[in-house]
């Protein structure tokens, strides 16, 4: 690629924040960085970068841009490893991605990782938006729910993490537990604030009993655990994070229908790189005692 140099630039200006910064990363003068970005930005006919006090920092298109850059950046270092001797480092960014609920289980194990190979720098993004793999958003993913089908990307089953209804043990000395789903109407709940919401026991929960016995609702999963936690009512937790938190009842087993599927995803093109199947040992190594049952 004739304008790589130029490329190359332009990611480590976004990944530094400034000129002088990617200057020095590069061994190059601020000046060929300038022209670097300038020229960069004259063939694609966009602003990739807006410039203020404090450096530079990324447009939407320069976010585009930026993502192939990293994953294309990451191939050729582990490229070089291999060519150099050296593919069994473990270094740099490891990027891993989640839902927010699976961070009380993912975050130890990224420490520990961490403390194991101190060369790593953890990112851990969470959220409902789908990182893409293949612009090098993250180089680990897990999903929850059916099988990804995205194309390029290597699929593994992880675990499934099996959710049950719990109660406060306060809740329940105040209000005793239900003997069946018919006696659930009577009681309050704690569930999501999206009445749409896709989660196999939120449809359960919406079917087995009436919108007015919802009575906590919320978009935010630790704010639901904390309302389960605090006899606001009966929710669904995972029956990890209820044995973690304790002081709980388990109000109903869980039914099949309500665990969730977990899957490990990585994109075709990193997927053997030391880095990334180090990683993936470690976590289904750490992984092996989720599946106990509590």
């Amino acid at each position: 690629m004739d304008n790589w140099d130029e490329i190359r630039t332009a990611y480590n200006v976004a990944r530094v924040g400034t000129v002088s910064g990617a200057a020095k990363v590069l061994g190059v003068h601020h000046a060929t960085v300038i022209r670097h970005i300038d020229a960069l930005e004259e063939r694609l006919g966009v602003r990739l970068f807006q410039r203020h006090a404090r450096g530079y920092t990324p447009t939407e298109a320069g976010d585009d841009l930026l993502r192939v850059a990293q994953a294309t950046d990451d191939q050729f270092a582990q490229l070089a490893g291999r060519i150099k001797g050296q593919g069994d480092a473990v270094s740099g960014e490891l990027v891993v991605t989640s839902l927010g609920v699976l961070s009380h289980l993912l975050v130890p194990v990224l420490a520990a990782f961490q403390r194991a190979y101190p060369e790593i720098i953890v990112r851990y993004l969470t959220g409902d938006r789908l990182f893409r793999l293949e612009y090098g958003e993250a180089h680990v993913a897990i999903r929850a729910g059916s099988v990804p089908d995205q194309p390029d990307n290597v699929v593994q089953p992880f675990f499934t993490q099996q959710t049950s209804l719990f109660a406060s043990e306060a809740y329940v000395a105040a209000h005793g537990k239900p003997d069946t789903v018919a006696e659930m109407s009577t009681h309050r709940f704690v569930s999501f604030d999206d009445p749409k919401s896709r989660a196999p026991f939120a449809k359960w929960l919406r079917e087995a009993v009436p919108a007015s016995a919802i009575t906590f609702r919320s978009d935010d999963v630790h704010a639901l655990r904390c309302a389960i936690s605090g006899g606001a009512g009966i929710g669904f937790m995972s029956r990890i994070r209820a044995q973690e938190m304790g002081g709980l009842v388990e109000v109903h087993p869980p039914l099949p229908e309500w665990n969730t599927p977990l899957w490990l995803v990585t994109h075709m093109d990193l997927h053997r790189t030391t880095k990334v199947q180090t990683f993936l040992a470690f976590l289904k190594d750490h992984a092996a005692a989720w599946e106990q049952p509590c």
